[in-house]
């Protein structure tokens, strides 16, 4: 299987943008919430799930390049969320707080889960009353 420059392009800078985005979000729910728990990536993940949702939904229903798939899939959200960060942060959680170790790993992936059906079922449930 051969991948294309353009792909290639189109994964990294993606990549790029959705790094930075995730560095921003992060940040921002870090600052307005206490650090003890780490909210920022558990938003990340969330949001992030709910837009591969979305994304998947668009993507069965029209028509998108490969390049334009590989961008937002593939680079954006796979450098905006965060499962390894998700994985190191719960593995210090669990070594000091049982409970906040067991609440992150479950609502991160009860919470991306729900997330991503979330975002898709939306995106068909609005194409159906914008017709």
């Amino acid at each position: 299987m051969t991948i294309s420059w353009q792909t290639v392009l189109a994964v990294g800078i993606g990549g790029f943008f959705g790094a930075i985005a995730r560095l921003y979000v992060s940040t921002i729910v870090n600052k307005s919430m206490p650090h003890e728990f780490p909210y920022g990536i558990l938003t990340v993940n969330i949001v992030g799930s709910f837009a591969i949702g979305v994304l998947f939904a668009l993507f069965m229903k029209h028509t998108i390049s490969v390049a334009a798939k590989s961008f937002l899939i593939t680079g954006f959200l796979g450098a905006f969320t965060t499962y390894s960060t998700f994985a190191l942060e719960s593995y210090f959680l669990l070594n000091t707080s049982l409970l906040l170790g067991i609440m992150n790993m479950m609502l991160n992936l009860f919470g991306t889960i729900i997330a991503a059906g979330g975002g898709y079922k939306l995106f068909f449930y609005l194409s159906r009353i914008m017709q």
